[in-house]
């Protein structure tokens, strides 16, 4: 049993040379680029119109808002680990080094399916957009030459998100500084779409539309109201369920972690690139949802095309023809980005054996994970001319929200873990050395006559830390971990309630309240007592602030989204997760580069 343990437990050495394998040829900028480009596609052109529509109307600014925040403190830890451990991976290799090899592999395995899912659902919608303007002349076509008559599938093969995910695979084979150079030119024109929304959107604002009566909001097609008009229509519950929406349009910018390979300088590039890439994203967000909810009434949001269409209302087609060929250019970078960190992971598993190694193969002209990339990309390409993917978008966002929970996780492991007996003596000043020496001798000399009282007070002395030790032992490395763990199940329970009984807690029902409460009091008791213990002084690039609360309250977040999602998709991602475990049950447990 101790050896089945330890090998779920083992944790993945940092080898300088391994490091070496990928072309370094990427700048800050380059990493920013990608950030931007990953995640400022889809959501842009669709969410914003669709959340202030039906879930939280001109508030859908602070929906944003919250949202941004949350993947603030995401980002945050992932610029942390990034700087600690600049290998190629993500998600993945944080979790693989900081917790063990099995968390290590769940968690690589969950960022397979969201890439894969994520691209071509990105194909898919720029087939989809693109088909749009010519009329539905591709759809028409498809659907009359090969119909598909199977509820789970498409009604009609998609031959062109096949061919551009294709094309797009071919790019990113070739050479990554190719790829770069790509994004970077589209992610450029994205961006000044949305500078040309937002000031000129502003230019036909009307502030009367974040203050409508009541009485002048229309019913729905018999199915309800659009709330009761103002700011906040759908009132607070309307402002979270939104948060919660709007938080999946800050997914893409784990694409910057997936590159510590090629970065320049990866200890400095990654955290920078992060911090950045998500203030230009948290800004767009913030004035195309601004922009839209002024223009145009929020109940007269068209949820397809929102940008298009408020231009077309205020009566200026020519600015709707100009966001519609910026969205094919948002789309493209958004394409380029989701599909950049698949081949990536699955190259950082194959290089560790816990999968099949021959998909770890770098080519060696173009410095590229090339069977990596092709493969990723034929499957991509399948999904998306196959598959109706509306009942797999969901599966995209657990995978997501359990790595950037994980990655919290092992931000607050790493910083009470215990270091090399030469690190504390090199972080201690001289008089903490000569203290720490004293507390030795006396602890000899009176080990004989005070062994029972110190076993009676260790538990207390432990958890409050009253002996004020300085640097993390094995003992309190451990103890920290317990918090933690006590931590993330409280929270699982919180989490839920916040999720599934909000309407019960705004009526104030006793039921709600009472575990909510102790709930809450445990989450802090277990954070506080995290906080009293001993943490190393590791020197790093970059670290997190306010450890252990930013990375508890981002546990938090990621474990309440997660609630938030229904019990089909719970389904069908244990399905996906027994799959991967049964590669790794038959191949990667033996064939683990720890092994060795």
């Amino acid at each position: 049993m101790s050896t089945i343990i330890s090998r779920l437990t083992r944790r993945k050495k940092i080898v300088t040379k391994e490091v070496e394998t990928l072309d370094r040829c990427l700048t800050t900028l380059d990493l920013t680029a990608l950030g931007i480009g990953a995640t400022l596609g889809v959501g842009i052109y669709v969410l914003a119109g669709e959340v202030a529509k039906d879930t939280a109307g001109p508030a859908v600014l602070l929906s944003f808002l919250i949202a941004g925040a949350a993947s603030f403190l995401s980002a945050l830890c992932y610029a942390e680990l990034g700087a600690r451990v600049p290998l190629c991976g993500s998600a993945y290799v944080y979790s693989y080094v900081a917790v063990g090899e099995f968390v290590g592999f769940v968690i690589g395995w969950n960022l397979l399916l969201e890439y894969v899912i994520g691209t071509a659902s990105v194909a898919r919608a720029y087939s989809g957009y693109l088909d749009s303007l010519l009329n539905n002349t591709m759809q028409n076509h498809f659907r009359e030459a090969m119909p598909i008559n199977i509820s789970f599938l498409s009604p009609y093969p998609d031959f062109f998100a096949f061919l551009i995910t294709l094309a797009l695979t071919v790019i990113l084979s070739v050479g990554v500084k190719e790829s770069t150079r790509f994004n970077n030119v589209f992610t450029c024109l994205n961006i000044a779409v949305v500078l040309f929304v937002t000031i000129f959107g502003f230019i036909h604002a009307d502030l009367d539309n974040w203050n409508i009566p009541k009485a002048q909001v229309p019913h729905k097609n018999g199915t309800g109201t659009y709330g009761d008009g103002g700011f906040f229509p759908y009132g607070l519950n309307g402002v979270l369920s939104g948060a919660a929406t709007c938080f999946y349009g800050f997914v893409g910018f784990d694409a910057i972690a997936t590159s510590g390979e090629e970065a320049k300088n990866p200890q400095r590039s990654i955290p920078i690139a992060l911090m950045l890439s998500l203030v230009v994203i948290f800004v767009s967000y913030c004035g195309i949802s601004s922009v839209l909810t002024l223009m145009v009434p929020y109940y007269l949001q068209d949820v397809n095309a929102p940008l298009p269409g408020a231009f077309l209302q205020v009566g200026w087609p020519a600015g709707r023809w100009i966001v519609t060929i910026g969205a094919l250019f948002g789309l493209s970078t958004s394409l380029l980005g989701a599909m950049f960190p698949l081949p990536r992971v699955i190259y950082a598993m194959a290089s560790d054996g816990v999968i099949f190694r021959w998909l770890g193969q770098i080519h060696p002209k173009f410095q590229t994970p090339f069977w990596a990339t092709l493969l990723s990309g034929f499957v991509t390409g399948v999904l998306a001319m196959l598959f109706d993917l509306k009942s797999l978008v969901d599966m995209m966002s657990i995978g997501t929200l359990m790595a950037y929970m994980i990655v919290s996780a092992c931000v607050i492991i790493l910083h009470y873990k215990a270091l090399p007996e030469e690190s504390k003596l090199h972080d201690l000043t001289t008089d903490e050395i000569v203290q720490e020496e004293s507390e030795d001798e006396e602890t000899v000399f009176d080990s004989g006559n005070l062994i029972s009282n110190q076993m009676k007070e260790a538990p207390l002395i432990q958890l409050f830390n009253l002996r004020s030790t300085k640097l993390p032992t094995e003992s309190t490395a451990k103890l920290s971990l317990y918090l933690l763990f006590f931590y993330m199940l409280v929270t699982a329970g919180e989490a839920f309630i916040f999720a599934q009984y909000l309407d019960m807690l705004e009526s104030l029902s006793t039921m709600i309240i009472i575990p909510l409460a102790v709930f809450t009091f445990l989450m802090f008791i277990s954070l506080f007592c995290l906080f009293l213990q001993p943490r190393n002084n590791e020197k790093l690039t970059f670290t997190v602030p306010f450890v252990p609360l930013l990375p508890g309250v981002s546990i938090f977040v990621n474990m309440y989204l997660m609630m938030k999602l229904s019990v089909a998709t719970w389904i069908r991602f244990l399905v996906w997760l027994s799959i991967g475990l049964s590669i790794y049950a038959f191949y990667g447990w033996r064939n683990s580069s720890e092994e060795y």
